[in-house]
């Protein structure tokens, strides 16, 4: 763990497998001023200077697409117990917006995102490291959902991406790292039995963080 006591935990898994509703169940268990959730979205390479239909282009599901010095950066600097400024990321334009986002460091930091365990100084960075492991056909639908709703794409395109770059990357880059993982959850955020497991010992183990090492006689 990190000198300034904060505990790491990373959640892979698939687009569409329940990573988010995961994280925030945690922080919702533990209190949101305990947790930071950080999310890879956010660290998309910046790209705004190339045309739109270039950006739209991008294999957004490929380790290329993140900025890993900064998400390195920022996930060390929280792990020290200093805040940083997250950049936000716009999924409409495929760019970065110009401001960003102050975030300070708290004591149970959750990294979020399909890739987060393909760098390996991110995974030595985790304490818990979990795979969220959801039926592709799931994954797919909660994918449209979220992409037509949220990001304002067309049936057509979402589906299009998916079978270009999303299921092919997945079968390269996400699926062979729950390899990684010390904790895989079947079904995502809806297997409430593993989730409580987790929950519990995140529990404890801010509670050990709290009341420091043992005094010494």
């Amino acid at each position: 763990m990190a000198k300034a006591g904060i505990c790491t935990v990373g959640v892979a898994g698939g687009t569409g497998s329940g990573k988010s509703t995961i994280a925030r169940e945690i922080a919702s268990s533990l209190g949101r001023d305990s947790v930071l959730i950080l999310p890879q979205d956010s660290y998309y390479r910046e790209l705004g200077s190339l045309p739109l239909a270039e950006r739209a282009a991008i294999n957004y599901d490929h380790p290329d697409a993140l900025d890993w010095p900064l998400f390195r950066e920022h996930v060390l600097r929280l792990r020290a117990g200093e805040s940083i400024d997250k950049p936000v990321y716009d999924f409409r334009t495929h760019s970065r917006l110009p401001e960003t986002a102050h975030v300070e460091a708290r004591p149970l930091l959750i990294l979020e995102g399909i890739l987060i365990f393909h760098d390996p100084a991110l995974l030595r960075a985790m304490d818990i490291k979990v795979f969220v492991d959801t039926d592709a056909d799931v994954r797919l639908l909660r994918r449209l959902e979220r992409d037509m709703q949220e990001r304002g794409r067309s049936f057509e395109s979402v589906t299009r991406q998916y079978l270009d770059t999303v299921r092919p990357m997945h079968l390269a880059y996400v699926e062979p790292a729950r390899r990684c993982a010390d904790i895989i959850i079947p079904g995502g955020g809806r297997n409430r039995v593993a989730l409580d497991m987790l929950i519990t010992r995140l529990r404890s183990l801010l509670a050990d963080q709290a009341a420091g090492p043992p005094l010494r006689s």
